[in-house]
């Protein structure tokens, strides 16, 4: 297959399974099933046709994958935007080197696909507690007093430190709900 094929292969299978079904949106999932039909078709069309040589990967390709550091760059900022710009450079510059290190070979595919994962669900996850009322948002944060009061106090104090950084996956306006809760 081609490697723009494998590479829609890559990112439908990513998007597919980044949400559970019933929990989607209907006009979400009209657009996943129009994708799923477009590649199928891409996927058959390929094979009906006569097999041309893969062209050669990239040379800036992960070795062993058709991944360039573009898109692991391009997941980080899509997936971790709430995160300023030199954090999401330290994500990226980390994993550019443990995916870049010949001791990882063995690993290196399942471990993009695993931050794939990891940041698609992180990038859902805000987009549906960014469409939450305001009212839905209140009960959220009363609930998560609730459960960071059962925590020991060196705990609470990580996870006050980590709202006050802005470092939790969370909408501006629920990161400050959440603070102001812990902080009553």
């Amino acid at each position: 297959m081609g490697r723009h094929v494998r590479r829609g292969i890559f990112f439908a299978l990513l998007a597919a399974f980044a949400a559970p079904a019933p929990a989607a949106d209907p006009l979400l999932m009209l657009l996943l099933g129009a994708a799923r039909e477009m590649i199928t078709a891409s996927i058959r069309s390929h094979l009906a046709e006569p097999a041309a040589p893969d062209p050669a990967p990239s040379a800036s390709a992960y070795r062993g994958t058709p991944v360039e550091p573009e898109h692991v760059r391009w997941l980080i900022d899509e997936g971790f935007g709430y995160l300023s710009e030199a954090q999401r450079q330290e994500i990226f510059d980390s994993l550019h080197a443990a995916l870049s290190d010949p001791r990882n070979a063995a690993v290196r595919a399942p471990m993009i696909e695993y931050f794939a994962q990891k940041a698609i669900a992180v990038r859902e996850a805000q987009a549906r507690l960014s469409r939450l009322s305001q009212s839905e948002k209140e009960l959220l944060a009363a609930d998560f007093r609730k459960s960071v009061a059962s925590l020991p106090d060196d705990e609470q104090l990580q996870v006050v430190g980590l709202l006050r950084k802005r470092l939790l996956p969370v909408p501006e306006d629920l990161n400050e709900l959440l603070l102001a809760a812990l902080q009553d």
